[in-house]
């Protein structure tokens, strides 16, 4: 059987993804820091249901700590590492940036030395949509320029793109960086929009609705996010030979096994019909605070996911709607609500 380490194993996308591995037969080495940036007890219940798969072993702990990554991996002996664990949040990041300093570029540094240490067969990391920042250029294509952050969060997830970069040309270590958009579904965080307005919603409350609803994001279903990253596992990129070129459209770098590829449903939903959808899968009609723009947010997000598909033949496509259905479902069974 293959291993994986996946770090953020209790995490959303986390225990997504380790389910996804087990059912495939993978052995899984799972890590998380268990932190309260979101309530706990959902990240316990989730690790919960990994814990009784066979297969499965977790070890708790900080990737910033020194040497606790390079221990696991050592003992782990991982083929593959996926590296998901991060500080997360755009919002966050105005209140506590030095959080995602530790995390996001000491931890993903740590995670590297690992995998250089194991020299695993692929390393996989998680980069976020919101690199594209101040690129008004839609759809979003791994080949655009992504040198515009907004936030110090989409700043940290860049710098941890080009370490990504440094240590596959480096060790030759094939490294593939993908960008999610918007992920959204079953066990999802608290932190999250469309988490909150169901919340509200059911509670009676009103949500609160940024830019006057005037927002485009492209929303991916978790399910379909962590089918594409189970299909990259066994698509490692390799460092083009000598006079090579790089085909047009992929962000394959010429000088390292390198690659970085967007995650997304190719689609550019509006907030307000997003809303809507949720309302239909609750049966209730929202009370709606309309807000001016958040600092640090961008009015538009939307995936070319043309690589994805190129690599792996496989498109991100549930639909909104049924998405959501999905979410209210778990969410009306797991709150009893």
């Amino acid at each position: 059987m293959p291993t994986a380490l996946v770090t953020g194993a209790a995490g959303f996308i986390g225990y997504h993804l380790c389910q996804l591995l087990l059912n495939d037969g993978f052995t899984v080495c799972g890590t998380d820091g268990m932190t309260t940036y979101y309530d706990i007890a959902l990240k316990r219940d989730r690790l919960a249901r990994l814990r009784v798969r066979d297969g499965f072993a977790f070890t708790e702990g900080m990737l910033e700590t020194p040497g606790l990554i390079e221990s696991l991996a050592a003992d782990c002996k991982p083929d593959v590492i996926v590296h998901l664990a991060a500080q997360a949040g755009v919002r966050y990041s105005l209140e506590n940036p030095r959080s995602y300093i530790d995390s996001n570029i000491v931890g993903t540094f740590n995670v590297m030395e690992a995998a250089r240490q194991q020299q695993v067969a692929h390393l996989l990391m998680a980069s976020t949509s919101s690199v594209y920042g101040a690129n008004t250029q839609m759809p979003y294509a791994e080949t655009h320029k992504a040198d515009l952050p907004m936030t110090i969060y989409a700043a940290t997830k860049k710098a941890t793109e080009a370490m990504g970069h440094s240590y596959a040309h480096l060790w030759n270590l094939p490294t593939t960086l993908f960008r999610f958009f918007t992920v959204y579904g079953p066990w999802g965080r608290p932190d999250m929009a469309y988490f909150k307005f169901t919340r509200a919603i059911l509670n009676g409350d009103p949500i609160d609705v940024y830019n006057n609803g005037e927002m485009y994001r492209d929303f991916t279903y978790v399910g379909d996010l962590v089918r594409a990253i189970r299909l990259l596992i066994d698509t490692p990129p390799v460092r083009p030979a000598d006079g090579e070129t790089v085909p047009e459209g992929d962000s394959l770098s010429p000088v390292a096994p390198y690659r970085v590829v967007n995650i997304g449903n190719s689609t550019s939903v509006k907030l307000t019909d997003f809303i809507a959808a949720l309302e239909r899968a609750l049966g209730i009609e929202a009370q709606k605070n309309l807000l001016p723009m958040q600092k640090g947010d961008v009015p538009a997000t939307w995936a070319d996911a043309s690589l994805l598909h190129r690599l792996t033949g496989y498109r991100p496509q549930t639909d909104v709607g049924d998405g959501l259905a999905a979410f209210v479902d778990w969410y009306r069974a797991y709150y009893d609500a």
